[in-house]
């Protein structure tokens, strides 16, 4: 695809000793390249990349405080056990 890419920009920029025109083209074409990114997808993909791995950030995180809070629950309990049996 790079490949493609980079015959293009250098057709482009040969034919813009022809007219200036096609220089202008081989910028625009640079820009939208640099800017959205090689796939040549909008922003909205790149956002949906960048949600996916907050969503599974936010997930693992999730789990995890889950499998701790469970976890010193547990222990919690048996501490207010042991005080309410050893403090009356």
């Amino acid at each position: 695809m790079i490949v493609l890419f980079a015959i293009l920009v250098v057709a482009l920029l040969g034919f813009g000793f022809l007219n200036p025109m096609w220089w202008a083209a081989a910028a625009v074409l640079i820009f939208g390249v640099v800017h959205y990114g090689r796939g040549g997808g909008s922003r909205d993909q790149g956002g949906n990349f960048e949600y996916r791995d907050y969503r599974d950030y936010r997930d693992r995180q999730n789990r995890w405080a889950r499998r701790y809070r469970r976890r010193r629950q547990g222990r919690w309990n048996r501490q207010d056990r042991w005080d309410e049996q050893h403090h009356r």
